[in-house]
């Protein structure tokens, strides 16, 4: 369903153990919006909904909502460090086209 890199893996633990507050796993959604259409989202939640698929990716649990399950099947995140920043990538088989900033997508 979903991948995570080691790279990604392991910038998610950093995240976790950095947390203040305990974490039942990294949330992964898709939004309306963005310049394609939708957009990711991440964020790190202390609960698990009662109807989210629940991912393990090595030691890292992925969240995902029933509306956000189909557009994000198959897809791979990794975590890129360079010059010009670092952040999550998304290479996503179900989008269509995305835009230049990677962070928005489109699918039909």
């Amino acid at each position: 369903m979903i991948t995570l890199t080691e790279n990604a893996v392991k910038a998610v633990t950093r995240f976790v153990k950095g947390n203040d507050t305990p974490v039942a796993g990294l949330r992964v959604m898709i939004t309306g919006g963005g310049c394609s259409g939708f957009q990711y989202g991440l964020r790190l939640e202390e609960k698990a909904g009662d109807d989210d698929t629940i991912v393990e990716c090595g030691t890292v649990k992925i969240l995902i909502d029933p509306i956000s399950v189909p557009l994000l099947s198959g897809i791979t995140i990794d975590f890129v460090e360079s010059v010009e920043g670092s952040g999550f990538k998304f290479e996503n088989p179900n989008a269509t086209s995305s835009c230049a900033c990677g962070s928005s997508f489109s699918a039909h």
